[in-house]
């Protein structure tokens, strides 16, 4: 690849998990805020797979919306706007013979949604699952 020359000073290991950390980001940056209904979240959850799944080094997406969080929601427009404890995500990136997945789940105990490297293995094998 062209871009490898930019990249010369990194490993394997911490470019899979740069290409996972910035691919969740630009996810949470873009996504946050977008109108969603109990009508529409499933159509958001793939919007979100499928464009962040164009990026570099990115294998597969998972990306949930709280239903309950939406069942709740009353008022007059029957939406919300999408917000960080709505969302759980895992991003599948992989770099040569390396596979990380960078995961955002909200953490009641710190009342954040924490975007965090939940694995990273070297011969292949992790696997993404809820």
């Amino acid at each position: 690849m062209d871009e490898d020359r930019y990249f010369q000073n990194i490993s394997p290991r911490e470019r899979a998990i740069f290409e996972g950390a910035i691919t969740m980001g630009a996810l949470f940056h873009q996504f946050i805020g977008t109108p969603v209904s109990i009508k529409t979240f499933e159509l958001l959850e793939r919007a979100i797979e499928e464009s962040m799944e164009l990026q570099p080094c990115i294998r597969k997406v998972e990306a949930k919306i709280d239903k309950k969080t939406l069942n709740e929601a009353q008022n007059e427009y029957e939406y919300l706007s999408l917000s960080g404890n709505m969302l759980n995500v895992k991003v599948l990136s992989e770099y040569g013979d390396v596979r990380v997945v960078v995961r955002m789940d909200y953490v009641e105990e710190l009342n954040y949604p924490l975007i965090y490297v939940e694995s990273v293995n070297e011969d292949k094998k992790n696997n993404l699952r809820h």
